[in-house]
């Protein structure tokens, strides 16, 4: 398909292209060019923000701090209903640009747009339930009173995998809350995040609640605005390996810190299992975005006795997507986000064929336009090859064979990870059972997706700290003030 040479209004990159979003304004600039995955071809080129530009938003955000935070909790839930509204108008030109800039198949993008959009509405509803607490000491000597103020400016840095809905699972409950917020979205992916600010300006975000920037320099960029002290709070979601970075500049000036970072979720499949719904869960917790998802189920663990016929009927689902570019609607896997993205899938790969593994399906990069993998299916994986501790991020599903439960356990808890976890069994009991002894997050009992703006979102181990959405997801942006009253 070719793509065509211009979209009309949200779909529209050059619309997206106009600068950086400080204070409520435009600031024009370049640099930073925007690939199209599935051709490989520039799309536009984005601002490219320094050191100055990012404290520049420090100062638009502190300045509109104090009228925000004292914004009634009424009037903050309209204006992100209002903003949730102006995302489901909206929605079919947004997904056709996150599907240029990122290259997911316009159904995920679709998908993706409708997940954003809730939580805008969710915490639409949480801005008006901020609680506090009343108790008496139990000494009697006086009374505990407990209030919830925001935490301050938070500085907001989201992945190029979902666009739309990091920004929103982010910014949604930190303006509930009464924060004022500086985005930085992924450089590969900026577009969706500028087209966010300017819905965000539509609904009534007064200036400078929501500053929006990119820049190739997020090292000197992001240590700028956590040395500021007027930063009070870091949200990142990528990779582990960055989170730790990033939690190193934020100790040196205390700033409180909420990671969600990389995954290697293991997927179950017990004997008794249904195989069908087994299969279907497989392939929405594999292939959602193409792979490339901090939940995606990254090692198939199969008992002995359902073990072929899931590897079989894995593959020949896999086999079957139409391969192509994210903007027809024809496709089910779009490209890969960049050719590094190509080339570590396919080292995985070639390491698990080195040690012995079978590919059922796939397994060899395609020569063609843009940066595609096709869906992989590989059995007889070793436990040691890389692709069994390394997130894949990518359409391949390593299958491996297991006999009793504590083994199927110890296998799932062999990794640093604790994001996502999924369990098919049509014992309940074994299901929770299982789901239980594995030191994860979330956990997916017969069901291939897991994500929802009104569950609490996040990992244990090396996967992170804290939790987004849910009714959990807004505490992250308050601070207790406890208040020692005597009356």
């Amino acid at each position: 398909m070719t793509r065509p040479a211009a979209f009309n209004g949200y779909a529209d990159p050059h619309r997206h292209a106009a600068g950086l979003y400080i204070g409520g304004n435009w600031l024009a600039g370049d640099g930073i060019a925007v690939i199209d995955p599935s051709t490989g071809d520039l799309l536009v080129e984005v601002a490219d923000a320094g050191v100055d530009e990012a404290l520049s938003a420090v100062d638009a955000a502190e300045a509109a701090a104090a009228g925000w935070r004292s914004t009634a909790p009424r009037e903050r839930s309209e204006i992100l209903r209002r903003w949730f509204e102006l995302m489901r108008e909206r929605a079919e030109e947004l997904a056709v640009l996150i599907s240029l800039e990122n290259g997911k198949a316009l159904a995920d993008a679709r998908g993706e747009v409708a997940y954003a959009a809730e939580f805008f509405r969710w915490y639409a509803e949480e801005a008006t339930r901020i609680g506090g607490e009343f108790r008496h000491t139990p000494s009697g000597a006086h009374n505990i009173l407990v209030d919830h103020e925001p935490i301050g400016i938070a500085v907001l840095i989201t992945p190029w995998n979902f666009p739309a809905a990091m920004a929103t699972r982010k910014i949604a409950p930190a303006l509930a809350a009464g924060c004022t917020v500086i985005l930085k979205p992924a450089a590969e992916t900026p577009l969706t995040a500028y087209a966010m600010a300017r819905l965000g300006e539509e609904a009534g975000v007064p200036a400078g609640v929501v500053n929006v920037l990119t820049t190739a320099q997020p090292g000197p960029v992001t240590a700028a605005m956590l040395a500021d002290p007027r930063v009070r709070k870091l949200s990142f979601t990528g990779s582990t390996g960055v989170g730790r970075t990033l939690l190193a500049e934020a100790a040196k000036s205390v700033v409180h810190c909420s990671m969600e970072l990389g995954g290697n979720a293991p997927f179950l499949v017990f004997d008794d299992a249904d195989l069908e719904a087994a299969l279907d869960g497989a392939m929405i917790a594999k292939m959602r975005n193409g792979g490339e998802a901090c939940t995606a189920a990254n090692r198939f663990y199969v008992q002995s006795g359902i073990h072929d016929a899931f590897v079989e009927g894995l593959a020949a689902r896999m086999a079957a997507l139409k391969i192509g570019p994210g903007y027809d609607p024809q496709t089910q896997c779009g490209p890969m986000i960049t050719p590094q993205a190509v080339d570590k899938i396919d080292r995985l790969v070639a390491d698990a064929r080195a040690r012995g593994a079978r590919v059922v399906t796939g397994g060899d990069r395609l020569t063609r336009d843009g940066f595609y993998y096709p869906p992989t299916v590989l059995e007889n994986v070793p436990t040691d090859a890389e692709i069994a501790h390394e997130e894949i991020f990518g359409p391949v599903a390593p299958v491996y064979r297991f006999r009793t439960e504590d083994e199927a356990v110890q296998l799932a808890n062999d990794t640093e990870h604790g994001l996502a976890a999924y369990v098919y069994s049509r014992d309940i009991m074994q299901a929770m059972r299982v789901g239980r002894r594995i030191d994860t997050g979330m956990i997916g009992i017969n069901r291939g997706l897991m994500s929802d703006p009104a569950a609490p979102f996040g990992g244990t181990k090396q996967s992170g700290l804290g939790r987004e959405g849910g009714v959990t997801g807004i505490l992250e942006f308050l601070e207790p003030k406890y208040f020692a009253v005597e009356f």
